[in-house]
């Protein structure tokens, strides 16, 4: 990481980019904290343009309510870490896809009790007792890109990560 003292002694960090993706590592995504925005692949590219550096994000769905917080979330991780000149872009095009989220971002959404996304459109197992035997309560879950499901077996009901 190199950092650069202008006049008046003011500090400008500058991170290599392996460095910035860590950071952005710890940033939770504020819908399910369990996961962090690199692990849900809303972190689309990490660069900088000229001296500042530049974060592109694709928020899960175009309407995402969260999208100004994490935009903010990121911001504010970057500052503690010294780095106060970026520049964000929001990218829609292409979409953000389940495809992009990391096998350990998905087994984390399991441990919390959150069924992943598979590629079958439906819950692989209940992420609480792990039975098969599942059924849909509701199209519509807690967050828009859930939605709710029931454990035949334990009778627990749990969210589903949607496909999209």
């Amino acid at each position: 990481m190199a950092a650069t003292r202008l006049s008046g002694g003011h500090v400008v960090i500058t991170p290599d980019i392996d460095t910035v993706w860590q950071w952005l590592d710890q940033v939770p995504d504020p819908e399910i904290p369990v996961i962090s925005l690199v692990d849900l692949g809303v972190v689309r590219d990490v660069g900088y343009f000229g001296k500042k550096l530049r974060i592109t994000l694709s928020p899960t769905y175009s309407g995402c309510p969260a999208t100004r917080v994490i935009e903010q979330d990121v911001r504010k991780k970057l500052s503690v870490k010294g780095v106060d000149d970026v520049i964000i872009n929001q990218q829609i095009s292409p979409p953000w896809t389940t495809d992009w989220m990391s096998e350990k971002g998905k087994a984390k959404l399991q441990e919390f009790g959150i069924a992943p996304p598979s590629a079958k459109g439906q819950p692989e197992a209940c992420p609480i007792c792990g039975s098969a035997n599942v059924s849909l309560a509701s199209q519509f879950g807690s967050t828009p890109c859930k939605a709710h499901w029931r454990c035949d077996m334990c009778l627990e009901s749990f969210d589903y990560f949607k496909c999209i």
